[in-house]
């Protein structure tokens, strides 16, 4: 070829030619990150063992039977329900895994727990075909499967059962699978399902236990994450007022109201159930909202007989809490556990509403400068400029939902840090806004 063609980077071609280069309007790179995230290990009967399994609210209304191993209506997924009141997705982590598989002769369910003793098999000669037979699978009353063959070997897996091609079919009216068990739920498994989320990236973690030990483990966890490894979410924890107090961190929330009226016979479900609530409502409340006042709409019955002298105790004292207001139960304040200040951690701290904020722009911030800018743009004042110029749209976009206000690009400033491979970026005097809580009025009567 005589002529020369291609790329450039600089016009330094020798050959003549045609060189050009193809690309995309720019478009804004700094956005909002959605909420409704939440990780939150389980309880479960039935399930992926081991491992972090997504669930959307779709998900969970659609496929519960098969996620799960039971409907969406059953008692076993009360917890479940309250979360995904407000919730979008879920991380989920099965505490109780590593139980055996229920089976019988034909097959054995898909995972380990004691809901697959619910399943069974019916076989039945085909009416068309004497050599065939309709092969069905039953989850109590509801029909699951039916597939006609000649023989086990052409029997197709399913989302509940694997069959087991060596079995002799034969007609029967039922033959249920047994010997399904959960595994145990314990100090190691909860730590497994800690290790596990670290991974993935969500605005509220759920601890499902009124144990204090086991509650300290999801405080001390927080705790690292948010200021050892930068991942900024808030935990949500059960202690009923009475225990000592579990934190004192702006990112653990601890709910001290009691459920009650609920099915003491299901796993995971206690006292410290409203956890499954307010994990999902903390997640789903968006940024620029707050959670005071809010209805709790789930299904569980709850301990609202407080004074206002208690009420006020367990506000100051850092506890989450609902009250009545007449006759529906609200929650009183959107508050977390910090009750200790200092010149650097005033009492705004104590507001969700302003540490989801600061979550915000934290997380918006970091996937703004890891997918952008670290290791691609030059630490240049034209690429500290850029940078100053996203992070300033990140700000722009939360005064535009008045989740802060009075924003001023020329409060931020980008800079070369102490090595050149570093940035500093400084902002100042933020003006987080929060939701009102308190009217104090004036009248006066001539």
């Amino acid at each position: 070829m005589a002529l020369g063609g291609g790329l450039w980077t600089v016009q330094n071609k020798v050959l003549p030619g045609t060189y050009i280069n193809f690309a995309s309007t720019a478009k804004a790179s700094a956005a909002l990150s959605d909420r409704g995230y939440v990780a939150m290990p389980l309880m479960l009967d039935w399930g992926i063992d081991g491992k972090v399994f997504t669930v959307t609210s779709a998900d969970f209304q659609k496929n519960c039977l098969k996620l799960f191993g039971h409907n969406y209506n059953d008692d076993e997924m009360l917890p479940l329900r309250e979360l995904f009141m407000n919730a979008q997705t879920l991380y989920a982590y099965r505490l109780n895994g590593g139980g055996a598989k229920a089976s019988n002769t034909f097959c054995t369910a898909k995972y380990t727990g004691t809901a697959g003793n619910k399943l069974y098999v019916v076989i039945a000669a085909n009416a068309d075909s004497t050599s065939m037979f309709d092969v069905s699978l039953y989850y109590d009353t509801t029909l699951l499967d039916t597939q006609t063959v000649a023989a086990a070997t052409a029997l197709k897996d399913n989302d509940f059962v694997t069959w087991k091609t060596n079995a002799t079919l034969e007609a029967t009216s039922k033959t249920a699978l047994s010997g399904g068990t959960n595994g145990t739920a314990n100090a190691a498994a909860h730590q497994a399902a800690l290790d596990k989320f670290e991974s993935y990236s969500f605005n509220t973690l759920g601890c499902p236990t009124d144990d204090n030990t086991t509650a300290k483990l999801y405080m001390n966890y927080t705790k690292r994450m948010r200021d050892e490894v930068g991942a900024k979410f808030q935990t949500v924890i059960f202690n009923l007022g009475t225990n000592a107090k579990i934190a004192d961190y702006e990112g653990v929330i601890e709910v001290a109201s009691k459920a009650t009226d609920y099915p003491s016979n299901v796993a995971g479900i206690g006292q410290y159930a409203l956890v499954y609530w307010v994990t999902g409502a903390s997640a789903g409340c968006a940024v620029n909202k707050s959670n005071t006042n809010k209805k709790y709409d789930g299904e569980l019955s709850v301990d609202v007989d407080k004074t206002q002298a208690d009420l006020a105790a367990d506000i100051e004292a850092g506890r989450f809490v609902m009250h009545n207001v007449n006759g529906d139960v609200r929650v009183l304040e959107d508050i977390n556990s910090l009750t200790t200040t200092s010149d650097t951690k005033g009492d705004i701290f104590k507001n969700n509403q302003t540490i989801r904020v600061c979550d915000q722009i934290a997380n918006d911030a970091a996937v703004l400068f890891n997918t952008r800018y670290l290791g691609v743009v030059a630490n240049d004042a034209a690429g500290r400029i850029s940078l100053w110029n996203d992070i300033c749209k990140l700000h722009q976009a939360l005064e535009n939902i008045r989740a802060i206000e009075n924003f001023e690009p020329d409060s931020v400033t980008v800079e070369q840090g102490e090595t050149k491979r570093s940035v500093l970026c400084t902002i100042k005097n933020l003006n987080i806004i929060n939701a009102m809580e308190q009217l104090y009025m004036s009248v006066v009567i001539m």
